[in-house]
């Protein structure tokens, strides 16, 4: 297959959805965006990660949605088993990334602003609406009931769209405490009593989403005048409030919600009878749906939809997309801008914990608030930016987004090390965030890019890689504004660093499907701009795999060109880097191919010569989870292909040969033969396949005189004497 001319990518033009101004494209890593460096101090920690390592670091520290893989199944596709060598595979549909395409529902009020500004009484058809699908512990409720019969005052504590308002009026319609009055949502706690006077003839109160302050909290004094102002009216009073409200020396009953599959399967009882709910509920749309985390809210709306879909009112399409409708209109709560919405500080935690989702929640936290000092720079930029240094309670900022803590391993340059991690708890959640706040608010955007590029600069893998995801998912949002403001200043940036942010936002960009990846790529790499070939030589080894030939051909192209541009004065950095590319695409799923190519273009001419056995040697360098003493990823492939067959029993041998043989490459391959020699001193099985591999690298007197040399006089580790492998491997060798 012949590699397609290199095609201009698309300009970064000024994308459709950023209309307000953008921060100067600058240089990544300026004054502004590096505080926490002096630039000598950046520039000395700033060197080049070996592509290997690189490819490491993207493996442990993509996000889950991305779909990378983990890290004990990225050994190059050469191990067996399901094991994978190319980035590969994100597993939603565009529509999560895009928006879904219809809008096709209503979310059940009550919502947090059905009590907000103004109290009322509750129709009594509502009411008995909400009886007909009401579903809950009903040992809970009984004891709620008991409560509040006896003590006239019930403070209800539980987390937002829980349905503790719902729960709160079912008790005063089981208690008959009718009619039913809801309380202005702004009542303060010294003000509660002050709500029972006046002519209205309600029995049932409701207060919802009491906020009391830290300096002003609900106490017992206050139920207790409250207390006898209901007596007095034989009235009871039910006010739900947050989990960690302020109290003191009240204790709040907590609210257990019922699972969304039980609050589905009574409201469509109530809807459509006993067998229409069983058909619906069989539905595998609904199953999907009960798989996620969605409130009872959710589960309600869901259920009114469902019954229009009985009725033929709505398509099978618009059953199956009402998960991602309802997240979507979550995520568009969150950052909506009204009496009910979240503080700045909750809403940079959520940007943060969707680029950090599933990692360390410490870290998320710190950068969130770092996030947050800038978000407050965009409000008001004559402002000081201030971040409490304690704030929110764990539990309730998860507990707000959605998310769940958890406890697992996170890989380290130093090995695995337990983290208490946070996630949300419907994955698709970060990607809509994401999408959702780059295309619905760009008035965010200055502030989410200075967030990025210092994250870009950040020390930690970690960090560096969620930067390259996050901005992979915007690309896929808006490719052409992704480009200009982001990933080419980190593609021209002079840090390596940078640029290998850039390299990883290119690939997960690919892998979650976003266009033209390949043209961008094959254009930096037929550029006349340095930093950009490195990039997108780097970019090859990873992608490559996905189309191995014209990434090859693409690599042949820039090397020749390498020694072209300057035949006395090789650009050796750049000139490993291609070597690295073609390393990863040997032990990557397309290794057979890969191998082909590289045997059949080993002759063309000099500088695709080097560029072959100098990947080569290099890939074979490689071992089983880069450990000092693993097994040698290309000789377990020889080994097996020479066993099951395969062109690398031919392939191999053949290349080893042309390692050897050349003098540009004889003492690396020499050196990589000595190291393996030293590994099968330690295990039979790497013994075995050199016992098969060594014989076919002897086809002259001179290979045999060679290798002779190497096994007779090679010395053991640390100066010890002579591995007593090295003399049984010699007796393999043929007779010269």
């Amino acid at each position: 297959m012949n590699a397609p001319e290199a095609e201009a990518p698309p300009r970064p033009a000024a994308g459709p959805a950023a209309p307000t101004p953008e921060p100067p494209p600058e240089e990544p890593g300026s004054a502004d965006d590096t505080r926490s460096d002096t630039g000598s101090e950046s520039e000395e920690r700033d060197q080049p990660q070996n592509a290997w390592s690189a490819r490491r670091d993207l493996v442990d520290h993509s996000p889950r949605t991305m779909n990378v893989g983990a890290r004990a199944h990225f050994s190059g596709g050469l191990l067996g088993g399901d094991q994978h060598g190319g980035i590969s595979g994100g597993h939603f549909s565009g529509d999560v990334f895009l928006g879904s395409k219809t809008e096709i529902f209503q979310l059940a009020v009550p919502g947090p602003g059905a009590a907000a500004s103004a109290s009322g009484e509750v129709p009594q058809a509502t009411l008995e609406e909400l009886a007909n699908g009401f579903v809950a512990d009903e040992e809970l409720m009984s004891h709620l009931l008991d409560r509040l019969r006896e003590d006239r005052v019930l403070v209800l504590a539980g987390g937002r769209f829980t349905g503790r308002r719902t729960a709160a009026l079912m008790l005063l319609h089981r208690l008959g405490a009718l009619p039913v009055r809801t309380l202005v949502r702004d009542t303060t706690a010294s003000g509660l009593a002050d709500q029972f006077t006046g002519e209205h003839q309600a029995r049932g109160h409701v207060l919802c989403d009491l906020t009391p302050r830290r300096d002003e909290p609900l106490r017992w004094t206050h139920l207790l005048a409250a207390r006898d102002r209901l007596a007095e009216r034989n009235a009871y009073l039910v006010v739900t409030l947050d989990p960690g409200a302020a109290l003191d020396d009240v204790t709040a009953v907590e609210w257990r919600p019922p699972a969304a599959a039980a609050v589905l399967a009574a409201h469509l009882r109530a809807r459509t009878g006993e067998e229409t709910a069983a058909k619906l509920l069989a539905l595998p749309q609904v199953t999907a749906f009960l798989e996620r985390s969605h409130q009872p809210r959710e589960a309600a709306a869901f259920a009114r939809l469902l019954g229009r879909y009985a009725a033929g009112e709505v398509t099978e399409d618009a059953v199956g997309q009402f998960s991602l409708v309802s997240l979507e209109k979550q995520v568009q709560e969150w950052f909506e801008e009204d009496e009910t919405c979240l503080h700045l500080r909750d809403k940079a935690f959520l940007i943060a914990l969707a680029a950090f989702d599933g990692g360390p929640y410490a870290l998320t936290a710190e950068l969130s608030d770092l996030l947050y000092r800038f978000l407050q720079e965009t409000e008001n930029p004559a402002g000081v930016p201030e971040v409490p240094v304690f704030g929110t309670h764990v539990g309730k900022r998860l507990q707000l987004a959605r998310a769940e803590k958890y406890l697992e391993n996170e890989h380290t340059e130093w090995g695995p090390v337990p983290q208490q991690k946070a996630r949300f708890r419907d994955e698709r959640a970060s990607l809509v965030l994401l999408r959702e706040v780059w295309t619905g608010h760009p008035s965010a955007r200055p502030a989410l890019i200075r967030w990025l590029r210092r994250l870009a600069d950040d020390g930690r893998p970690l960090v560096r890689t969620r930067a390259a995801s996050t901005v992979a998912v915007l690309a896929r949002t808006d490719l052409p504004s992704a480009m200009a403001l982001v990933i080419e200043p980190w593609g021209t940036s002079r840090r390596y660093r940078h640029r290998l942010v850039a390299v990883n936002a290119l690939t997960l960009a690919h892998l979650v499907d976003t266009p033209n990846i390949p043209r961008i790529l094959d254009a930096w790499c037929a550029g006349d701009d340095p930093r950009l070939r490195w990039v997108a030589v780097r970019a090859y080894g990873l992608l490559g795999p996905e189309r191995p030939e014209q990434a090859l051909a693409a690599l042949r192209g820039a090397v020749r060109r390498l020694y072209v541009d300057a035949p006395d004065d090789i650009d050796g950095e750049l000139a490993r880097e291609l070597a690295e590319a073609v390393g990863l695409l040997l032990l990557s799923a397309a290794s057979d191919r890969v191998l082909a190519e590289l045997r059949a273009h080993l002759d063309d001419d000099r500088a695709v010569r080097d560029l072959t056995l100098g990947g080569f040697v290099g890939a074979c360098r490689r071992t089983q989870d880069e450990e000092r003493y693993g097994r040698p990823l290309v000789l377990e492939w020889f080994a097996r292909a020479a066993t099951e067959g395969g062109t690398a029993a031919q392939g191999v041998p053949y290349l080893w040969r042309a390692a050897l043989a050349d003098p540009r490459t004889t003492r690396q391959a020499l050196d990589v033969l000595r190291e393996w020699v030293l590994i099968a001193d330690r295990s039979t099985a790497v013994e075995w396949a050199l016992a098969a591999l060594l014989p076919a690298l002897v086809t002259t007197s001179t290979e045999h005189l060679r290798l002779g040399h190497l096994l007779r006089t090679m010395p053991g580790e640390d100066g010890a004497p002579p591995p007593q492998v090295a003399a049984r491997l010699l007796t393999t060798l043929p007779a010269r």
